[in-house]
């Protein structure tokens, strides 16, 4: 720790050590979050804290913590979430519930944490990784992809409203990247035979998007980009796909644009 250095804090560490390691690498002190870790764990230049997103005081203790052994938090990495599988309708209100907890309601808590100390700053950078699902439509990811449409209203609409404070909140968007998130994913609490053929179909695409992904490295670049670049920009598109989609989705008509995911999703026009 040293004191001209900025301090970066992100959260789902676990899984997201290359974006803490990158940062790191790029001359930030960095603090990486997870419940699944013991704290003062230290890896690739990143100090580790447990954190529960979930919980008011687990976010409030880690943040406090934060500051007395640092004095400050220039970059908040809302990296924290959980994928979920299934059609909405197989999906209970219940895990509909506990999904935008992690992905929605726990960048809140932890946003709202740091804001008042980036204030006293003048300055910071709070960076959610939303997906190129916060823009487009994906079959049987409606409740996942509900979560990111929230997120990237939700920072969106922040941004302005902190930007005469001397800090912005930006997003990042991912493609496919070569990671276990297919493996991981919340499989949905009460499957339907209705739907049964077209999510296996789902589940296959899915797992060959996953594998011709980009390398996690893509993402961990574009988080430093959007955390060190003079002048940020809105939204990051996170690999070539997502790049290429979010043109895409500005440019091709709407009626060809849902015509084009219903037969990448291998489903009648």
């Amino acid at each position: 720790m040293t004191a001209d250095r900025p301090l970066a804090l992100v959260t789902g560490a676990s899984s997201g050590l290359g974006k803490a390691t990158a940062l790191a690498e790029a001359g930030f002190d960095v603090v990486g979050t997870s419940r699944k870790v013991t704290a003062g764990d230290s890896r690739g230049g990143v100090t580790f804290l447990s954190l529960d997103v979930t919980r008011d005081d687990s976010v409030e203790s880690v943040v406090q913590q934060v500051i007395e052994k640092f004095g400050r938090i220039d970059v908040l990495v809302n990296n924290a979430g959980i994928g979920a599988n299934g059609a909405a309708e197989e999906i209970s209100a219940a895990q509909a519930q506990r999904i935008f907890e992690v992905n929605v309601f726990s960048l809140m808590r932890m946003t709202k944490a740091v804001l008042p100390h980036m204030r006293r700053q003048g300055r910071g950078r709070i960076i959610n990784i939303s997906s190129v699902i916060g823009f487009v439509p994906n079959p049987f990811m409606a409740v996942y992809a509900a979560t990111k449409h929230a997120v990237e209203g939700y920072s969106q609409s922040l941004d302005h409203e902190v930007r005469e404070q001397g800090i912005r909140v930006l997003r990042v968007q991912p493609g496919p990247i070569n990671t276990p998130f297919d493996v991981n994913m919340m499989q949905a609490d009460t499957p339907l035979p209705i739907y049964a053929r077209q999510r296996a179909v789902f589940d296959e695409l899915m797992e060959e998007q996953m594998r011709r992904g980009d390398d996690p490295a893509v993402v961990a670049k574009v988080v430093v980009a959007a955390a060190t670049g003079p002048k940020p920009k809105l939204s990051y598109p996170a690999g070539s796909i997502a790049a290429r989609v979010s043109v895409l989705r500005r440019i091709v008509p709407a009626r060809a644009f849902d015509k084009s995911v219903r037969k990448l999703n291998r489903m009648a026009s």
